[in-house]
């Protein structure tokens, strides 16, 4: 302690300044609390910095690398697309720097002061907080912990210039020739597709018995069908055992079927999960209850067992979302200021940025099964659709979970273009309690990748217009 470290009193601390911790500090000041926000990183934290949004852009420059080359069915063709990686490596950041400082700008017009620094706790309402060269106490009624997590490094992968998480694979300063991925999650997905699309040579090597796990096989397929097309090899219950770096690149040992088999490659791409960020900030002095993998527990209103610490975000159960961390952040805020509010995440959708898109909302048709509904099933698929066949995009499908007794719509699922925007409509529809007639009575402008909704909504009708029953 520095001589002079009197403590400064606040309403609420929040912990950590990604896309839960932000939000919450916003949404705490708008409730007229007096907010400090601390983080040691960078504002926007992994998600704007170093995960959704430069992955994103990273997707969309492979995606636009891919199209140039044009499309023989369309008449299309060009031999001669040139990438300078080094202005889409520019690019990128620019897309970042721009939403940083924009987080900056929201967190200073609502008042919210922003501290940079690592937080530990000293007891339930205090917390020091260290730079470089100070330590300053602060004291606060209410604290929102949203510190996040880590990529999981492997024992027998230990991250080198070679030997990548997906932090470094978002840096490269150059097009890799060959790239192996080991866990075909969404993260290795995406980042795997990306290079793919700039004609990389991806190999990815996963230890279940499908990519993509979470997701519906139904879906999958047809993501698995278009990584095989763009020259991806695929891998399943393979075993990743060590990595050699060579001169050039690396050599992944792994096993599958009993038998071990090598690879080669110019980087190794890890992801294999992510862990949360709950030790050496001195949780433990407070006393604040974590399950065995290191995650806070939460009650509805995201308060912890020490009724003035909430937490959210990655270091609670649940998938580690970016908007589910914002929702939770505001969930947080809200409460402190006496609000009645508390989470529910039957509207959570979850999306992948893979080719095509896969984003699935609510039940899906198994999961409403295994809570007791009586469900029905029911899709459209884009092929019939004519936005999607003139857009030369026409794999996949809507589909909707309804409950039969009344045609609720309890669940979704899409597999194709734009999936990610289109689940937002459904994700509304089950918020509000609607049904199938009342998506089917809503008008989708002609010719949209959104009729493809009503037109599922109409099968489950059992009167669909654009395939025969």
């Amino acid at each position: 302690m520095v001589v002079g470290d009197f403590p400064i009193e606040l309403d609420t601390l929040v912990v950590g300044a990604g896309p839960g911790g932000y939000v919450a500090a916003i949404r705490a000041a708008q409730t007229g609390q007096k907010v400090t926000i601390v983080d040691k990183g960078t504002l926007g934290g992994v998600c704007l910095n170093v995960g959704c949004i430069p992955s994103k852009a990273l997707i969309q420059a492979g995606h636009r690398y891919e199209y140039a080359h044009g499309s023989e069915s369309m008449g299309i063709t060009s031999d001669k697309v040139n990438v300078d990686f080094s202005k889409v490596q520019e690019w990128k950041s620019s897309v970042v720097n721009k939403l940083t400082s924009g987080v900056e700008g929201l967190l200073k017009g609502n008042k919210a002061e922003v501290v940079k620094g690592e937080v530990y706790f000293v007891d339930k309402n205090t917390v020091k907080v260290m730079d470089d060269k100070n330590s300053q106490t602060y004291t606060f009624k209410n604290c929102i912990i949203a510190t996040g997590s880590t990529p999981i490094e492997l024992p027998t992968f230990k991250y080198t210039e070679r030997v990548l998480d997906s932090t470094g694979a978002l840096d490269l300063k150059e097009i890799p020739k060959k790239l192996v991925v080991i866990g075909g999650g969404y993260v290795g997905t995406e980042l795997g597709t990306a290079y793919a699309n700039f004609g990389t040579e991806v190999t990815i090597l996963e230890g279940a018995k499908d990519i993509l796990s979470g997701f519906e096989k139904q879906m999958t397929s047809i993501v698995k069908r278009k990584l095989k097309k763009k020259g991806v090899k695929i891998v399943t219950e393979a075993m990743a055992k060590g990595v050699e770096e060579t001169k050039d690149g690396v050599k992944v040992s792994y096993e599958v079927k009993g038998k071990e088999e090598t690879v080669e490659a110019d980087y190794v791409l890890v992801t294999v999960g992510r862990r949360p960020n709950t030790s050496e900030i001195g949780l433990e002095q407070v006393g604040i209850d974590l399950d065995d993998r290191g995650l806070v527990k939460i009650d509805k209103q995201c308060r912890t067992n020490i009724d003035n610490i909430y937490a959210i975000g990655d270091i609670v159960a649940g998938p580690p979302l970016a908007h589910k961390a914002s929702y939770e952040g505001k969930i947080a805020a809200e409460s402190i200021a006496g609000e009645k509010s508390e989470i529910d995440y039957n509207g959570i959708p979850a999306v992948v940025f893979s080719d095509p898109e896969l984003a699935s909302v609510g039940y899906t048709e198994e999961g409403a099964k295994d809570a007791g509904y009586d469900a029905a099933a029911s899709k459209f698929p884009f092929a019939a659709n004519g936005r999607a066949l003139s857009l030369n995009d026409s794999d996949g499908f809507v589909k909707l979970i309804t409950r039969k007794e009344d045609g609720l719509l309890i669940g979704a699922q899409i597999v194709g273009p734009n999936a990610s925007d289109m689940v937002a409509e459904l994700g509304l529809a089950i918020e509000s309690g609607m049904t199938a007639e009342d998506l089917a009575l809503t008008i989708h402008a002609h010719p949209t990748l959104g009729e493809i909704t009503m037109e599922a909504a109409e099968v489950a009708m059992g009167t669909p217009i654009h395939i025969v029953k």
